[in-house]
Protein backbone atom coordinates (compact mmCIF):
# COMPACT_ATOMS: atom_id res chain seq x y z
CA UNK A 1 0.00 0.00 0.00
CA UNK A 2 1.89 3.60 -0.97
CA UNK A 3 1.73 6.62 1.47
CA UNK A 4 -0.60 9.03 0.32
CA UNK A 5 1.12 12.69 0.02
CA UNK A 6 -1.01 15.94 0.26
CA UNK A 7 0.50 19.01 -2.01
CA UNK A 8 1.09 21.60 0.60
CA UNK A 9 -1.54 24.55 0.08
CA UNK A 10 -0.83 28.71 1.21
CA UNK A 11 -2.55 29.30 4.45
CA UNK A 12 -4.98 32.37 4.33
CA UNK A 13 -2.64 34.67 5.87
CA UNK A 14 -0.65 34.26 2.52
CA UNK A 15 -3.91 34.22 0.29
CA UNK A 16 -4.58 37.76 2.11
CA UNK A 17 -1.38 39.07 1.78
CA UNK A 18 -0.98 38.39 -2.20
CA UNK A 19 -4.98 39.85 -2.74
CA UNK A 20 -3.88 42.86 -0.90
CA UNK A 21 -0.66 43.27 -2.11
CA UNK A 22 -1.75 42.34 -5.97
CA UNK A 23 -5.25 44.32 -6.06
CA UNK A 24 -7.81 43.15 -7.70
CA UNK A 25 -7.58 44.70 -11.13
CA UNK A 26 -10.51 43.26 -13.75
CA UNK A 27 -9.50 45.43 -16.93
CA UNK A 28 -5.69 44.39 -18.02
CA UNK A 29 -3.17 46.88 -17.67
CA UNK A 30 0.84 47.55 -17.34
CA UNK A 31 1.89 47.05 -14.27
CA UNK A 32 5.20 49.14 -12.72
CA UNK A 33 7.83 47.07 -14.38
CA UNK A 34 5.72 47.49 -17.96
CA UNK A 35 4.47 43.91 -17.44
CA UNK A 36 0.79 43.17 -18.61
CA UNK A 37 -1.33 42.10 -16.08
CA UNK A 38 -4.86 41.38 -15.02
CA UNK A 39 -7.10 40.18 -12.19
CA UNK A 40 -4.98 39.60 -8.79
CA UNK A 41 -1.25 40.20 -10.55
CA UNK A 42 -1.93 37.17 -13.28
CA UNK A 43 0.74 37.75 -15.91
CA UNK A 44 0.33 34.64 -18.00
CA UNK A 45 -3.23 35.17 -19.47
CA UNK A 46 -2.29 38.60 -20.45
CA UNK A 47 -1.15 40.64 -24.08
CA UNK A 48 -0.03 43.88 -24.36
CA UNK A 49 -2.81 43.69 -27.12
CA UNK A 50 -5.34 42.99 -24.44
CA UNK A 51 -3.58 46.26 -22.12
CA UNK A 52 -4.11 48.15 -25.60
CA UNK A 53 -7.78 46.64 -26.01
CA UNK A 54 -8.42 47.25 -22.42
CA UNK A 55 -9.37 43.62 -21.76
CA UNK A 56 -11.75 42.86 -19.17
CA UNK A 57 -12.56 39.67 -16.86
CA UNK A 58 -14.96 38.97 -14.17
CA UNK A 59 -14.64 38.68 -10.24
CA UNK A 60 -15.20 34.80 -10.77
CA UNK A 61 -12.64 34.52 -14.05
CA UNK A 62 -10.17 36.61 -11.82
CA UNK A 63 -10.71 33.59 -8.90
CA UNK A 64 -10.22 30.97 -11.48
CA UNK A 65 -6.84 32.39 -12.39
CA UNK A 66 -5.45 33.47 -8.96
CA UNK A 67 -6.78 29.74 -7.56
CA UNK A 68 -3.95 28.47 -10.76
CA UNK A 69 -1.55 31.21 -10.22
CA UNK A 70 -0.88 30.41 -6.75
CA UNK A 71 -1.22 26.65 -7.53
CA UNK A 72 1.79 27.01 -9.51
CA UNK A 73 3.95 28.65 -6.67
CA UNK A 74 2.72 26.32 -3.85
CA UNK A 75 4.67 23.88 -6.25
CA UNK A 76 7.26 25.82 -6.92
CA UNK A 77 7.96 26.54 -2.90
CA UNK A 78 7.39 22.67 -2.21
CA UNK A 79 9.91 21.74 -4.46
CA UNK A 80 12.78 24.16 -4.06
CA UNK A 81 12.29 24.33 -0.15
CA UNK A 82 14.72 21.71 1.55
CA UNK A 83 14.08 22.53 5.10
CA UNK A 84 10.38 22.08 7.45
CA UNK A 85 8.75 24.74 6.86
CA UNK A 86 5.46 26.06 9.09
CA UNK A 87 2.38 27.04 7.31
CA UNK A 88 3.19 30.79 7.84
CA UNK A 89 6.95 30.62 6.35
CA UNK A 90 5.59 28.24 3.60
CA UNK A 91 2.60 30.99 2.71
CA UNK A 92 5.05 33.59 2.77
CA UNK A 93 7.13 32.31 0.49
CA UNK A 94 4.59 31.37 -1.77
CA UNK A 95 3.74 35.22 -1.63
CA UNK A 96 7.28 35.67 -2.56
CA UNK A 97 7.62 33.84 -5.25
CA UNK A 98 4.55 34.94 -6.66
CA UNK A 99 5.39 37.87 -6.75
CA UNK A 100 8.94 37.47 -7.63
CA UNK A 101 8.73 34.33 -9.91
CA UNK A 102 9.98 30.69 -9.86
CA UNK A 103 12.84 31.34 -11.55
CA UNK A 104 14.33 34.47 -9.13
CA UNK A 105 13.11 32.92 -5.96
CA UNK A 106 14.95 29.36 -7.36
CA UNK A 107 18.06 31.53 -7.68
CA UNK A 108 17.86 33.39 -4.84
CA UNK A 109 20.76 33.76 -2.19
CA UNK A 110 16.75 33.50 0.65
CA UNK A 111 16.46 30.09 -0.82
CA UNK A 112 20.01 29.66 -0.73
CA UNK A 113 20.19 30.85 3.21
CA UNK A 114 16.62 28.84 3.96
CA UNK A 115 18.23 25.10 2.61
CA UNK A 116 21.05 25.80 4.50
CA UNK A 117 18.85 26.22 7.26
CA UNK A 118 19.67 29.41 8.14
CA UNK A 119 16.21 30.66 8.89
CA UNK A 120 16.97 34.15 9.98
CA UNK A 121 19.50 35.08 7.47
CA UNK A 122 16.64 33.95 4.85
CA UNK A 123 13.84 36.13 6.50
CA UNK A 124 16.59 38.83 6.14
CA UNK A 125 16.73 38.71 2.09
CA UNK A 126 13.13 39.81 1.85
CA UNK A 127 13.69 43.14 2.35
CA UNK A 128 16.47 43.47 -0.60
CA UNK A 129 13.66 42.63 -3.07
CA UNK A 130 12.19 45.74 -2.90
CA UNK A 131 13.26 47.11 -6.48
CA UNK A 132 11.67 47.02 -10.09
CA UNK A 133 14.30 48.51 -12.42
CA UNK A 134 16.63 49.24 -9.79
CA UNK A 135 14.39 51.89 -8.18
CA UNK A 136 12.90 51.70 -4.51
CA UNK A 137 9.13 50.80 -4.40
CA UNK A 138 7.08 51.90 -1.71
CA UNK A 139 4.52 48.88 -1.98
CA UNK A 140 7.14 45.89 -2.33
CA UNK A 141 8.92 47.25 0.64
CA UNK A 142 5.95 46.92 2.70
CA UNK A 143 5.02 43.95 1.08
CA UNK A 144 8.53 42.55 1.63
CA UNK A 145 8.24 43.45 5.24
CA UNK A 146 4.65 41.92 5.50
CA UNK A 147 6.10 38.40 4.03
CA UNK A 148 8.96 38.63 6.53
CA UNK A 149 6.49 39.04 9.53
CA UNK A 150 4.40 36.18 8.26
CA UNK A 151 7.58 34.17 8.02
CA UNK A 152 8.28 34.76 11.06
CA UNK A 153 4.93 34.20 12.74
CA UNK A 154 4.40 30.91 14.30
CA UNK A 155 0.76 29.71 13.59
CA UNK A 156 -1.08 29.63 16.98
CA UNK A 157 -1.68 25.52 16.26
CA UNK A 158 2.42 25.26 16.02
CA UNK A 159 2.25 26.93 19.36
CA UNK A 160 0.09 24.53 20.94
CA UNK A 161 1.91 21.61 19.19
CA UNK A 162 4.92 22.75 21.17
CA UNK A 163 3.22 23.88 24.55
CA UNK A 164 4.56 21.30 27.17
CA UNK A 165 2.60 18.81 28.44
CA UNK A 166 0.09 19.00 30.76
CA UNK A 167 1.04 16.76 34.22
CA UNK A 168 -2.11 15.75 36.03
CA UNK A 169 -1.99 13.44 38.96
Amino acid sequence: MGILIMARKINSNGLKLIQEFEGLRLTAYADIGGIPTIGWGNTNSVTKTDVAKKKTITKVEAERLLKADVSTFEKTVDSLTKVPLNDNQFAALVSFSFNVGSAAFGKSTLLKLLNASDYKGAAAQFARWNKVNTKTVAGLTRRRAAERALFETVPAKNLLDEAPAKVCK
